[in-house]
């Protein structure tokens, strides 16, 4: 007879694996020889590392104090530890490679080296810019900021200058900073001079040191062996060929050791990940039991389906020991595919759904707009402050808090001193900030070089709109504009929605998610067009912003940059037989293993097709009123105008554009429903609860004027 869970003492093994689905046990239970498990974003890897750990432990299989648990961020470590601890097993070592690695360089360095440590320097810039002055070569912050991670990626990678030059070649990857990969190497080799003359050592440092003394001194390597017997690796998928050299001098000959990983969730080959690891560990570890944790508790059937509809589309050799998720949560909303004519169109988008889920009750801290690159972050910025919605910017600063947007505003606001209007708009703020670094063409490759130009670029195209929409202002008049931009989005937050790049967004999640600028050349972005496994690494990227929503999920691009543009970008290739009219294989309802769930996300799709002749709207005015040009309306004209003119008085007073308060699509919608009373036009596409309650008896007004 079995006792009951609540019935058992304190630190019971098996109340433990009672917590756990059938996949999570098995992980549990599987405490001896190598073990890797294959986890699926959502499906509790935490909680089975951390009961797989306490079971090894109150079983009597392991003393706690003998298990070395690493992962890659330091909050991911103190969670570890803390839900062991919980579960009644404190005394575990739960780590960051780098601190574990430090922790036993303090220790065994006076006896494997002699003397104290030399000092740990937090920032390579200042070494690394030192580096470059000495070869005479000209570099800003951005250029150093690119120069020290690839100092870092040829450390983490064991590569010497030499090497380096080969490897990177090999790979196709570009010189940072607008150098060739020759002047990199010696940037490189100057770097490590410069480091060794202040007698200082880097992060990348701790893990050589600790990989050369345990090389070398067996007697050290012994030591750290026997402390520790168990090794626990969260985040494999992301380790680096220097990490995973260490790991296996901690290992020695033994084979305790499990590993924990997701290949579809790679996303930072850049900085050296390399998902090879996990996906050859049961090749270099004979007799390895591999698990996969597949049940997704984070999100709804319906995202999930969407996310593995989005590998389903890979490359057979892409998704090697992929995880097809399976979704455990109640259906949920089918997830929106949005259509904007440009960006400025997709934020204000984007700012009036945020608005309508906060006014419904759901807190701001609950909802994540995510982008491709920092410079998007900008009309975001702008519209969510003009609807008054708080927002947090992570991993980033503001757009106007950043160095290079303010030299420039700097630039430009000397400049408006002696403006004699001469030149066009445009073509002066160009002139202007070609001083701080911008050009016509966009430099090749990643990194802060790129995002600075992006950066440049978005006050370019800024200057480009007000020419178009204002010809009569010049420089003064985008100075103003631009104080009052910033000024605006300076105001204090306390709470308020994240605003983040895919790449920060990475373990993270929200009840909702919008993920913007789903383009072709953001998403995959454009310097990866030309490689295949780069592009694959955007498709997981996308994956990841995929998974991070739980209930409500997003997808939006744009078929312009300006307003006004010519409507030339197409939606991101990943999207393809997944956003509604797409294909006919779309699925973007479809929960992995569960059949479909729920409808497509129509509600926030952009009409395809004319009403009246059913032809295919090929411009972004067509798709916008849901007719030809040359067909005749199906509803009133002069209800149409008639809200036009209410729409443009209401929106005037809120001083905010009209798109803000209805789509032109939505008041089409309303003039051909004709509704008479709160319920029927709740029940129009566009028209949530918060504008409902705001506009509601407006819009029934002036429809009851035209009846």
């Amino acid at each position: 007879m079995t006792t009951p869970a609540a019935l058992r003492p304190a630190g019971d093994p098996d109340a433990v694996l009672e917590a756990l689905d059938p996949e999570q046990r098995e992980v549990a239970r599987a405490l001896q020889g190598p073990v890797r498990v294959l986890a699926g974003a959502g499906t509790g890897k935490t909680r089975a590392l951390t009961h797989r750990i306490a079971h090894g432990a109150l079983a009597g299989a392991w003393q706690p104090t003998q298990v070395l648990a690493v992962t890659f961020t330091a909050r991911a470590a103190a969670e570890m530890r803390t839900r062991l601890r919980d579960l009644g097993v404190p005394g575990v070592q739960a780590r960051t490679f780098h601190a574990a690695a430090l922790r036993q360089l303090q220790y065994f360095w006076p006896q494997a080296v002699g003397g104290a440590l030399p000092p740990l320097v937090e920032h390579k810039a200042q070494l690394v810019a030192q580096a470059a002055s000495r070869l005479r070569l000209r570099v800003d912050r951005a250029a150093v900021r690119d120069l020290s991670a690839e100092v870092e990626w040829a450390k983490v990678g064991m590569l010497t200058p030499d090497a380096y030059v080969e490897e990177a070649r090999r790979r196709g990857r570009s010189a940072p900073a607008g150098l060739d990969h020759l002047a990199a190497a010696r940037v490189l080799r100057g770097y490590e001079e410069v480091k060794t003359d202040r007698g200082v050592i880097d992060f990348e440092d701790v893990l050589l040191l600790t990989v050369g003394i345990l090389e070398e001194r067996e007697d050290v390597a012994r030591t750290v062996r026997s402390q520790y017997r168990h090794l626990v690796v969260d985040e494999y998928q992301d380790v680096s060929g220097l990490q995973q050299r260490l790991l296996e001098l901690w290992l020695g000959e033994r084979d305790d050791v499990c590993v924990v990983g997701d290949a579809s969730q790679t996303i930072y080959s850049f900085a050296g990940a390399d998902p090879r690891h996990l996906l050859d560990f049961d090749q270099r570890h004979p007799g390895t039991t591999t698990v996969r944790l597949v049940r997704d508790y984070r999100s709804t059937p319906q995202v999930v389906g969407l996310a593995n509809g989005l590998l389903d589309r890979a490359p057979r050799a892409a998704t090697r020991a992929r995880v097809e998720l399976v979704a455990q949560r109640p259906p949920g909303p089918a997830p929106e595919f949005w259509e904007n004519a440009d960006d400025d169109a997709e934020a204000a988008r984007v700012a009036s759904w945020v608005a309508d889920r906060i006014a419904e009750g759901h807190p701001a801290s609950e909802i994540a707009v995510l982008f491709r690159t920092n410079s998007q972050s900008e009309p975001l910025e702008q519209a969510l402050s003009a609807r008054g919605v708080g927002y947090l910017l992570r991993g980033g600063e503001r757009f106007f808090a950043r160095k290079e947007v303010r030299d420039a505003v700097l630039l430009l606001r000397g400049a408006a001193r002696s403006d004699d209007g001469e030149q066009p708009l445009g073509a002066l703020v160009r002139d202007v900030l070609s001083g701080a670094g911008w050009s016509e063409q966009a430099p090749s490759g990643s990194g802060a070089v790129r995002e600075r130009w992006e950066s440049l670029q978005a006050l370019v195209a800024l200057a480009d709109d007000v020419a178009a929409a204002r010809p009569e202002d010049r420089l003064p008049q985008l100075v103003a504009e631009l104080d009052e931009r910033a000024q605006a989005q300076h105001a204090p937050v306390v709470e308020g929605v994240t605003l983040a790049s895919l790449h920060a967004a990475k373990g993270l999640e929200w009840d909702a998610v919008v993920l913007v600028g789903l383009s072709e050349g953001l998403v995959p972005i454009s310097f990866a067009a030309d490689d295949a496994d780069a592009v694959e690494e955007e498709r997981r990227l996308l994956y990841v912003g995929v998974t991070r929503a739980r209930e409500r999920l997003v997808c939006s691009w744009t078929l312009s940059r300006t307003p006004g543009g010519r409507a030339s970008r197409k939606p991101s290739r990943f999207l393809d037989g997944l956003r509604p009219a797409s294909g006919s294989d779309a699925v973007p309802g479809r929960a992995g293993g569960g059949g479909r769930g729920g409808r497509s996300g129509r509600r926030g799709a952009t009409l395809s097709r004319c009403r009246t002749c059913g032809e295919p709207l090929t411009t972004a005015a067509a798709r916008k009123t849901g007719r030809c040009e040359d067909c005749p309306p199906t509803y009133d004209e002069g209800v149409f105008e008639a809200l036009r003119e209410w729409r443009s008085r209401t929106a005037s007073e809120a001083k905010v554009p009209a798109y803000v308060v209805f789509t032109d699509a939505t008041l089409v919608a309303v003039a051909e429903a004709r509704p008479v009373d709160a319920a029927g036009l709740a029940a129009i596409a566009g028209i949530g609860p918060a504008k409902l309650d705001k506009y509601g008896e407006s819009v029934l007004a002036v429809l009851a004027a035209g009846a």
